[in-house]
C-alpha cells in the first residue's frame, strides 16, 4: 500500500477498533457483573426469607413464597434429600440436587408443626429440651449458575444457598433462584448496539482520517510537484512553496529551499571554477604550444627557459586544481601528530628562491602539536609565504605561538596590506586584487583559497589582518592535538 493517506486511515481505524473492542468488552463485563450481583442479592433475599420461616418451625405446606415463578425454591436435608420445592418447579440444575419431588418420609412430619408433642419428647423432658426457635446461618451464601423449569418454561437462574436450622435441630439447605433473563437481555441489547454502531463509527473514523490526512499532505504534494519540475528543468533558482503553518511540513519546505539554495550556489561555484580553470589553463598551454611551434620552424629561436617556466606553471596549476577537486569531494585530512614549529622551520629552510629572507619566530622548548595532514599543512604555509613574497617590500616573518586551546601561525609582510572590505574576497578562487600584476608574477589566484579550504577541514581558521609593519598579517589557527 503506497498511499500515506490510506495507511494513516487504516492505521487509525485499526487503533480505534482495538480501543473500542477493548472498551466494549470492559463495559459488557462490568454490566454483566453488576447484573449478576443484583441477581445474587435477589436470590439471597429469597433464600434467607424461606430459611427464616423454616427456622421458626413453619411447616412446608405453609411456607409463604413470593414470586414463585421468578424465584424457584428447593430445600434439601442433611442427607441431600429434597424435602420441599416451590410450586410449579419441574426441573432444576445447579443446586445441591436435581430432584424436584420431595421424599415422602422426609417431607411428612420431618419438621413438626408447632404444638405437636411426642411421647419420647415428653420422656426426654418435653419442649424444655428443644430450642424455642431455630437459626439461619450468617455466613455468606454460596452462589451458582443453573437452570430451572417452572411450569413449561425453562430459563437460566442464579441460585443462592442458605442453611437453616429448625427448632428440632434439623439442618436444611435452602436454594432460591433469581432469573438471569434481564441480565441476558440487557447484555444482548448492549452487545447488539455495539456491533451495530462499531462499523459506522469505524467508517466515520476512516473517512475523517482520510480527509484530514489528505488536507495535511496537500502541501507535500505541492513540494513534490515543484521538485519534479525543478528536476525536469534543471533550474535550481526555483523554490518549493512554503505553507503558512508552523508544522513539520513547513519546516520540510524551508529545509528543502535551503538545500536548493546551497545546491544552486555549489553548482554555480563549480561552473565558475570550470570556466576559470579553463581560462587559466589556456594561457600556459597556448604559450607553450607557440614556443614549441616556433622551435619546430626555427630551432635557433627556441626559448627553453620560457618553455620550462610555462611547463612548471602548468604543472603547479594542475596540482592546485586536483587538490581543490579532492577537497570539494570531501577528502578528510590525515590524523598524524605534527609539531608546527618544526614543520614551519623545515618549510622555510627548503625555500631557496625567495627574494626576501624569511624570519622565523618560534619559542624554544615549546611544543605546538596538532593533528592533520603534513603535506596539506606544508602546502598552506608555503602558499602564505608565496603570497607574502609577492607583496612585501623587505620583510617576511613567521611566528608560532600558543593561542588558547590551539596553535597560531602568523605570516607578516610590510607590503601594501589588504583593504578591509576585500579581506574575505581574497580567499575566493581565482581572485587577485592587483589586476595590473602580470599572471606570471601574480599566480592564478588559488593559493589563498586552497589554504583556507585546507585549514577549515582541519578544524581551524585562516583570517587576514593589518600587520604592525603596515602590511598583511595572515593568522592561521589550529586546535591542539589531544
Amino acid at each position: 500500500m503506497r498511499s500515506v493517506r490510506a495507511r494513516a486511515a487504516i492505521g487509525a481505524t485499526l487503533v480505534v477498533a482495538v480501543a473500542l473492542v477493548a472498551a466494549g468488552l470492559a463495559v459488557l463485563s462490568v454490566l454483566r457483573t453488576n447484573l449478576i450481583d443484583q441477581a445474587d442479592l435477589q436470590a439471597e433475599v429469597a433464600a434467607r426469607e424461606v430459611a427464616g420461616q423454616l427456622a421458626l418451625d413453619t411447616p412446608y405446606a405453609e411456607l409463604d413464597l413470593d414470586d414463585e415463578e421468578d424465584h424457584p425454591v428447593q430445600v434439601t436435608d442433611e442427607q441431600g434429600r429434597v424435602v420441599f420445592v416451590s410450586k410449579g418447579l419441574r426441573a432444576v440444575s445447579g443446586t445441591a440436587s436435581t430432584g424436584v419431588s420431595p421424599v415422602p418420609s422426609a417431607s411428612v412430619g420431618a419438621t413438626p408443626s408447632p404444638g405437636d408433642d411426642d411421647d419420647d419428647d415428653d420422656d426426654d423432658g418435653g419442649d424444655s429440651a428443644r430450642p424455642a426457635r431455630g437459626e439461619v446461618s450468617s455466613d455468606d451464601p454460596d452462589f451458582s449458575d443453573g437452570t430451572a423449569t417452572v411450569g413449561s418454561e425453562q430459563a437460566d437462574y442464579r441460585f443462592a444457598a442458605v442453611e437453616a436450622t429448625t427448632p428440632a435441630g434439623l439442618t436444611l439447605s435452602v436454594h432460591a433462584g433469581a432469573p438471569l433473563a434481564a441480565e441476558q437481555e440487557a447484555v444482548d441489547t448492549v452487545r447488539g448496539a455495539m456491533l451495530t454502531g462499531l462499523p459506522l463509527l469505524l467508517a466515520v473514523v476512516a473517512g475523517v482520517t482520510w480527509l484530514v490526512t489528505r488536507r495535511a499532505l496537500r502541501p507535500v504534494e505541492g513540494i513534490r510537484r515543484e521538485m519534479a519540475a525543478i528536476t525536469a528543468s534543471e533550474d535550481l533558482a526555483r523554490r518549493v512553496p512554503e505553507p503558512d503553518s508552523r508544522d513539520e511540513i513547513a519546516r520540510l519546505a524551508r529545509t528543502t529551499n535551503e538545500t536548493l539554495t546551497v545546491l544552486e550556489a555549489s553548482v554555480e561555484r563549480q561552473r565558475r571554477f570550470v570556466a576559470d580553470a579553463s581560462h587559466e589553463l589556456r594561457s600556459p598551454i597556448a604559450s607553450l604550444r607557440t614556443q614549441l611551434e616556433v622551435a619546430e620552424a626555427h630551432p635557433g629561436l627556441l626559448d627553453l627557459p620560457g618553455a620550462v617556466a610555462d611547463t612548471v606553471r602548468l604543472q603547479v596549476l594542475a596540482a592546485d586544481l586536483l587538490l581543490l577537486a579532492r577537497l570539494d569531494a570531501g577528502e578528510k585530512p590525515g590524523a598524524a601528530r605534527l609539531e608546527v614549529g618544526a614543520l614551519v622551520r623545515e618549510e622555510v629552510s627548503q625555500r631557496t628562491g625567495d627574494r626576501i629572507p624569511v624570519t622565523v619566530e618560534v619559542a624554544r622548548g615549546a611544543a605546538y602539536e596538532v593533528n592533520g595532514s603534513r603535506g596539506q599543512l606544508v602546502r598552506v604555509v608555503g602558499n602564505l609565504l608565496d603570497n607574502a613574497q609577492r607583496h612585501t617590500e623587505g620583510l617576511v616573518a613567521v611566528s608560532v605561538t600558543a593561542d588558547g586551546s590551539g596553535v597560531r601561525v602568523e605570516v607578516r609582510d610590510d607590503g601594501a596590506g589588504v583593504p578591509e572590505d576585500e579581506r574575505e574576497r581574497i580567499f575566493e578562487r581565482f581572485v587577485r586584487l592587483d589586476d595590473a600584476r602580470s599572471r606570471d608574477d601574480g599566480g592564478a589566484g588559488l593559493g589563498l583559497a586552497i589554504a583556507r579550504d585546507v585549514v577549515t577541514r582541519h578544524g581551524g581558521t585562516l583570517t587576514v589582518h593589518r600587520a604592525p609593519e603596515g602590511g598583511a598579517a595572515f593568522r592561521l589557527w589550529l586546535p591542539r592535538a589531544v
